[in-house]
């Protein structure tokens, strides 16, 4: 069994070269991204479990990350390139820049979270303006099947608040 410190000194090198043939030309992320990877494990408390495949197990948790990573980079990358059609003028503050960006990275975990009827419900409700009753119509579910999905869907807004 070994202590966050072993595990840390045993796989750290391992985890940054993992991350990095998988990251590519990104592959100077490679070590903050172990760094979180074991951060998560702090942060999970409690006594490592015994650990027949530590590096598995590792590897586990840094895969959720490189996706975490993946998605934002997509996200921050369509967002630069909308910001970069707007005439100068409406150009958002470098302030404002990130602000948005921020809220834009929590709603896609806001919706990443969610199922797929959940999230239409949502969306359609919140960006369209839509009532349960034609959401219902559009999903071809009940009105109380929309209700359950919203309930769904706030929790999930107030969980990552």
């Amino acid at each position: 069994m070994f202590s966050h410190e072993g595990l840390y000194r045993a796989h750290q090198p391992w985890l940054v070269h993992w991350l990095g043939r998988r990251l590519g030309a990104g592959a100077d992320r490679a070590p903050d991204l172990a760094q979180d990877t074991f951060v998560r494990l702090l942060q999970a408390g409690g006594a490592l479990p015994a650990l027949a495949q530590p590096r598995a197990y590792l590897a586990t948790i840094a895969r959720g990350l490189l996706v975490d990573h993946l998605r934002r980079q997509d996200l921050e990358r369509a967002y630069l390139q909308e910001l970069a059609a707007l005439p100068q003028d409406l150009q958002p503050s470098p302030e404002e820049r990130a602000m948005l960006l921020e809220t834009l990275l929590t709603l896609d975990r806001l919706l990443h979270g969610l199922g797929p009827k959940v999230r239409e419900a949502f969306l359609l409700s919140h960006l369209e303006g839509w009532e349960y009753a034609r959401i219902a119509e559009h999903l071809g579910v009940t009105v109380s099947s929309v209700k359950k999905y919203m309930h769904k869907a706030l929790l999930q807004c107030l969980t990552l608040l």
